[in-house]
């Protein structure tokens, strides 16, 4: 049996750099949440703004689970 560490490194660091970009967008997205509802609860009428931040990058962490799930199901291929 041999291994292509070449792939095997290259698989790993892509999942890693991912997980780290999923990771930063999920957080800035939790930013969204707390600059809109700091502005609403300061009367603030810049809050749609945050609101708009934090479903942009929810949005773009659940299409990358969704991609993710379709490349690992059979059926959807």
């Amino acid at each position: 049996m041999s291994l292509d560490w070449t792939a095997l490194g290259q698989v790993a660091a892509v999942s890693l750099a991912v997980t780290v970009a999923v990771v930063a967008v999920f957080a800035l997205g939790v930013l969204g949440l707390a600059r809109h509802e700091g502005a609403r609860a300061e009367g603030d009428g810049t809050s749609a703004f945050g609101f708009a931040q934090a479903g942009l990058c929810f949005l773009a962490c659940a299409a990358v689970v969704v991609y993710g799930i379709c490349l690992i199901v059979p059926q959807f291929h």
